[in-house]
């Protein structure tokens, strides 16, 4: 093995897996360790249900995520959005709208395809997507998830075309499922702006994924079930230390799939938020006893990917 490992050694990443697991000297720009999301806020009415679960209960989000999609929300909807968020200083990244799951072809859905599942079929997919994060920036958006390695790449040429903000994040799903160093390097050259993980790697793989990139990386401590319904709460602190700059995130074991999500299952979407947010407390507790020196962002200062107004 030792010629393999020379050469990954060459081209700049671990010649193993990081079983010493080494605390990571990499921050946010302002100096911060990790922040906290919620994933799944499908709408105006479920956003709110998550500004008054963190008020309840003290804590502070720094970005939330949703799954729909964007061509699933009114414009209106997307403006109370960034309304919602450039208030509270938060985060705002809708998924682009268009993806295998939801088109006519049946391959996404079978057990040895669900593989191409969030990818984009076609150039026509590739027009919608790209249509999608147009309308989204138009909006005021500021952060969007893409789960295509083609759309990724064209999001760095829309930049440069003015198409979109040349501060749009694009953040890309857990669902691209990139594993290793190699790999998530690739994203994060075609244009990654934070990296979802995969939900059920070890510490000393993500932290050997760490020391190649420089990219936020965003990690679920609790997944839903459809990614192993895997809750790491304790873990929590020792994930802060090796991969810093993380986002926290807060999934919800144990729940209906709620995508494409709408008006007619508000209700449960907002009971699913709330329980995140509780989640996410309950997770702080834990990393305010045993990580109490770990830094998180201040939600005043300057981040990428806060809507514009």
């Amino acid at each position: 093995m030792e010629e393999s490992r020379e050469l990954l050694k060459s081209l700049g990443f671990l010649e193993r897996d990081a079983y010493h697991l080494p605390d990571s000297d990499k921050r946010f720009p302002d100096g911060a360790q990790y922040r906290i999301e919620i994933p799944s806020v499908e709408g105006p009415r479920a956003l709110r249900a998550v500004i008054e679960e963190a008020d309840k209960y003290g804590i502070t989000i720094h970005r939330v995520s949703q799954g729909s999609g964007i061509q699933l929300l009114t414009d209106d909807e997307i403006r109370e959005m960034v309304e919602i968020c450039a208030d509270r200083r938060m985060e705002l990244s809708l998924f682009v709208g268009p993806r295998g799951t939801w088109d006519i072809g049946a391959q996404s859905l079978t057990p040895a395809g669900n593989v191409i599942g969030l990818r984009l079929e076609g150039i026509d997919q590739l027009v919608y997507a790209m249509e999608d994060l147009q309308r989204a920036n138009r909006l005021g958006v500021r952060s969007a998830l893409v789960a295509d390695e083609g759309l990724l790449s064209l999001t760095k040429e829309m930049k440069k075309q003015e198409l979109l903000d040349p501060d749009f994040v694009i953040k890309v799903s857990v669902q691209m499922m990139a594993a290793n160093p190699v790999s998530v390097r690739l994203m994060q050259d075609l244009g990654a702006g934070t990296y979802n993980l995969p939900t059920a790697l070890t510490l000393p793989k993500m932290a050997s994924i760490r020391a190649s990139i420089d990219i936020p990386l965003d990690v679920y401590v609790e997944a839903p079930d459809g990614l192993g319904g895997f809750i790491r709460h304790y873990e929590i602190p020792e994930i802060i230390r090796l991969l810093a700059p993380v986002y926290i995130k807060f999934g919800l074991r144990n729940h209906p799939d709620v995508y494409p999500s709408g008006g007619h299952l508000d209700d449960l979407n907002i009971k699913l938020c709330r329980e995140r947010v509780r989640r996410a407390y309950l997770g702080l507790q834990i990393l305010h006893q045993y990580g109490p020196h770990l830094t998180t962002s201040d939600i005043s200062t300057q981040r990428n990917g806060i809507p514009i107004r």
